[in-house]
């Protein structure tokens, strides 16, 4: 479930810094309602929207090669 847990991240961080939704959405330049959907673990958020969001929270996104077991 990657999605509910990149939502609940930057959840967690958004509160952690004291930003709104809607303040957050107006400083990354998304819309609420995506940032809402997010957070809920709901939508296909776009890596344009993820490194918008992740600009403002100080956060970094990471692609990693998957380890064989």
């Amino acid at each position: 479930m990657l999605v509910k847990s990149l939502g609940d991240t930057i959840r967690n961080r958004r509160k952690e810094l004291g930003i709104t939704q809607p303040h957050l959405a107006e400083l990354a330049n998304v819309s609420t309602n995506t940032l809402y959907k997010l957070e809920r673990g709901q939508g296909n958020p776009s890596l344009d929207v993820l490194n918008k969001l992740a600009e403002v929270l100080g956060l970094e996104l990471k692609l990693d090669v998957k380890k064989k077991y």
